[in-house]
């Protein structure tokens, strides 16, 4: 049998431990290696929302991360506006405007789009963010926006080591819970309703296309959060960053980890990304085979992700309200009760 109900929680308890206490025993490398996979997990987060949660394929999540990269790079070398405080929560909501415009556009017109089109629009939407940024000589075309200096936070430098690592954490698990209440309140219910059986949902009286643009725009912010702090800890934004690989990059985090989970969103990226390098290491030359056919097994043979090896599907499924409560049972009036009677007999 796997994991009850509690499996998941554990699992996340002993993951923020561990990723609190690891920088103090790991090198400097290490430290900025896993600080790395901390904000592509942001990223991950973002498309698992918005597919898992909430029923839309953002196929074009590296556009809200591409985007939040540019805005925090040129605000950096061209503003000189390196403080953490403004610069980060512009690229956020950079990512959130863009996302918003761009769902509206989608999701909120007469007929809403389908979800095989919202995957290819947006996919063609990142492309052509890609294309253009190579193109455009203002903002470095294809070589990019490089030396971004280090941000700022409370007057000092935030060098990629503990410090930047820690700050990342913070951000991911602030996110992290945020979602996490999201999927299990009012809101998710609908939302999983709606991802199951959309047409049932608009039958009850609600209307579907609101939440799935909330849903749409809440994930193109946190991807712009994620690539604003891309940019600051890499020192580069290009225009890659925008493009189909980041893209499907987010994809395959969330395939392998475990869709809908979050967990799994975050675990798919460590998993990926520790394989790429290690493999990488081994076979210079034949590793990008090596780690697609491993990733075709996991898809193929787990198709609910790591994570749903260890976690049954019941365990997996956001539970509503205290499953302990007892049902009220509501007081009937002794007269309603007897007109009841009397007009049944």
């Amino acid at each position: 049998m796997r994991g009850s109900a509690r499996t998941l929680p554990a699992i996340e308890v002993l993951a923020l431990l561990l990723a609190t206490a690891l920088p103090l025993i790991l090198s400097q490398f290490q430290v900025i290696f896993l600080t790395r996979l901390l904000i592509l997990s942001l990223l991950a987060l973002s498309f698992d929302f918005a597919w898992g949660q909430g029923g839309v394929f953002s196929f074009g999540q590296g556009l809200f991360f591409g985007l939040g990269a540019y805005v925090a790079a040129l605000l950096a070398t061209r503003a000189d506006m390196t403080s953490a405080f403004v610069a980060i929560p512009l690229a956020m909501l950079a990512g959130l405007v863009v996302a918003s415009l761009f769902g509206g556009f989608l999701l909120l017109g007469r007929r809403p789009a389908s979800l095989i089109y919202i995957g290819m629009a947006t996919l063609a939407a990142s492309y052509a963010a890609q294309r253009l940024a190579a193109g455009w000589s203002k903002i470095g075309g294809q070589n990019g926006v490089s030396g971004v200096p280090f941000p700022t936070l409370g007057g000092a430098d935030l060098e990629p080591g503990r410090g930047f690592y820690y700050v990342a954490l913070a951000l991911l698990v602030a996110v992290y819970l945020a979602f996490r209440y999201l999927s299990r309140s009012q809101f998710g219910l609908v939302l999983a309703a709606a991802r199951d059986n959309e047409s049932r949902v608009g039958a009850l009286g609600y209307r579907t296309a609101p939440y799935k643009w909330l849903v749409f725009a809440l994930a193109g912010g946190v991807a712009g959060l994620s690539g604003g702090l891309s940019a600051f800890h890499e020192g580069f934004a290009g225009p890659n960053l925008l493009g189909v690989l980041t893209s499907t990059q987010a994809v395959l985090y969330v395939l392998v980890g475990g869709v809908g989970t979050l967990a799994g969103a975050v675990g798919g990226v460590f998993v990926m990304e520790y394989a790429s390098l290690e493999l990488s290491t081994r076979f210079a030359s034949a590793w990008p085979v090596i780690l697609g056919g491993i990733l075709l097994l996991v898809i193929m043979f787990l198709p609910n992700g790591l994570i749903g090896a260890v976690i049954s599907d019941r365990a997996r499924m956001p539970t509503f309200g205290d499953r302990r409560a007892k049902p009220k049972r509501v007081p009937v009036d002794v007269s309603e009760e007897e007109t009841v009677g009397s007009a049944s007999a």
